[in-house]
């Protein structure tokens, strides 16, 4: 897990995206133009939540979210995305 000087406001989180799979279960190796956009990370930051409404997850936590989830953004050369904690599924 990385450690980064973002604080994210409100009810935003800061995820660090899974590796995207690199091969098959049988063993065939995936091509950068057809890999998936991995729907999996850990989350790095958390805001301080809404009035009335705190959030659930916590740094370290593996959560689940939409494809199309978050803005993306790149911190020192690693890929991030920020998004509304609304926006994950799942905690792992």
């Amino acid at each position: 897990m990385s450690k980064v000087n973002i604080q994210p406001l409100a009810d935003r989180v800061l995820v660090e995206p899974a590796a995207a799979e690199e091969k098959t279960a049988s063993g065939l190796f995936i091509p950068d133009t057809a890999k998936e956009k991995p729907q999996k990370g850990t989350v790095v930051a958390v805001g301080s939540g809404k009035k009335d409404e705190p959030l659930t997850v916590k740094v370290g936590d593996t959560v689940l979210y939409g494809k199309y989830a978050g803005t993306e953004l790149s911190v020192d050369g690693q890929d991030y995305l920020i998004m509304r904690e609304s926006d994950i599924f799942a905690i792992l």
